[in-house]
């Protein structure tokens, strides 16, 4: 049994290296996309294709830098670039759930309630700094998150298609932040630590932005963004490459099974199973960008430390010795062996070879 209903292709990996023309035409409109995107971000390649990465598999995403390292710039660029309705809700600690779901108004002349829908629904929701929010707020946005959906006064109001939540929080701040809860985190599929661009990256911020600013132009649309999701869900994945995101996963839990005795006092709660679902997702997401319909092992590898970190908990231990959770990852990674993909050999074809 393979994880995905598609056969694999005829000449590729574990099947061929061909793609067929859907997945290379997929690949050259989300190649000018990012293209546009990168028009006005500076550097953060990495950032930018994991907001599409998780634009294409279904799920949301949690940028955490410092101040003034484009995280929201990036946000509203990429919604404008794929289209459809945008939205931003700025965080504060006075926030009440009704303010971003909507709620029931009276109207006198017609002697009952009115629904007014909140700014959630839209397809690009920016959650500016989102851990500046009390529980009750981060408990609302938990349902349109998890459930795609919001309830007002007892009735169920579905959210656009396609929705995504891409959220920013600041990671040196502690005045008027509530931490987000485990099970919130959870609900990100990936969570993109950025970094200070570099030297170089510098002087062309300064040369880009000093005179006018550029504007990036839209490549997709709603419609158009459905029918990518549904071409990345049906990338086939073999079932090597689906025990070895298994392996990873497990070598969270109980990483003395897997030659980690020494990871067994650092992790304190390993990844949940979600971790395992968004390991696919996103790994036949980047096999898309990449023009594959296909998944090779390093396109689990490119999206792990964004799927599994903030999936980890670390002991109160490792805390205190600053442990990082994506070392953690990085470790499991180098310890547990990826799959060693087959080539045909066919004349002309590509030599044996090992991928991760």
């Amino acid at each position: 049994m393979t994880v995905s209903a598609a056969e694999p292709p005829a000449d590729g990996p574990v099947g061929g290296a061909a793609s067929n023309p859907t997945t290379a035409q997929a690949a050259q409109v989300l190649g000018r996309a990012i293209a546009q995107v990168q028009r006005v971000i500076v550097g953060q390649e990495h950032m930018v294709e994991q907001l599409m990465v998780a634009l294409l598999a279904k799920g949301h995403c949690l940028l955490e830098g410092v101040p003034g390292t484009a995280k929201t710039l990036a946000v509203r660029t990429f919604a404008t670039v794929v289209g459809g309705e945008f939205a931003r809700i700025q965080f504060t600690p006075d926030l009440v759930p009704s303010d971003i779901v909507g709620t029931r108004i009276y109207s006198a002349a017609k002697e009952t309630f009115d629904i007014q829908l909140g700014p959630v629904f839209v397809n690009f929701l920016l959650a500016d700094e989102v851990n500046r929010a009390p529980a009750k707020v981060q408990s609302a946005m938990l349902e349109i998150m998890a459930e795609k959906q919001v309830s007002i006064g007892g009735t169920t109001y579905p959210a656009k298609q396609p929705f995504i939540v891409i959220a920013t929080q600041n990671p040196i701040e502690s005045e008027g932040v509530y931490p987000l809860p485990e099970a919130q985190r959870d609900r990100f599929l990936l969570k993109v630590d950025i970094d200070y661009p570099r030297g170089n990256e510098e002087l062309e911020i300064l040369r880009r932005m000093s005179v006018e600013a550029p504007l990036a132009e839209p490549v997709l649309d709603p419609g158009r963004v459905l029918a990518l999701q549904d071409q990345a869900a049906h990338i086939f994945v073999h079932n090597l490459l689906a025990e070895y995101i298994v392996r990873l996963v497990l070598a969270t839990r109980q990483p003395a099974d897997f030659g980690l005795p020494d990871l067994a006092p650092v992790i304190s709660i390993g990844c949940s199973p979600r971790a395992t679902l968004g390991l696919v997702a996103a790994a036949r997401a980047v096999a898309l960008i990449h023009g594959r319909d296909y998944v090779l092992p390093t396109d689990v590898q490119a999206v792990a430390k964004d799927v599994m970190s903030h999936r980890l908990q670390l002991s109160f231990d490792a805390v205190a010795d600053n442990i990082d959770p994506g070392q953690v990852v990085d470790r499991i990674l180098a310890m547990v062996p990826p799959p060693t993909p087959v080539w045909h050999n066919q004349p002309g074809g590509p030599p044996p070879a090992r991928h991760g």
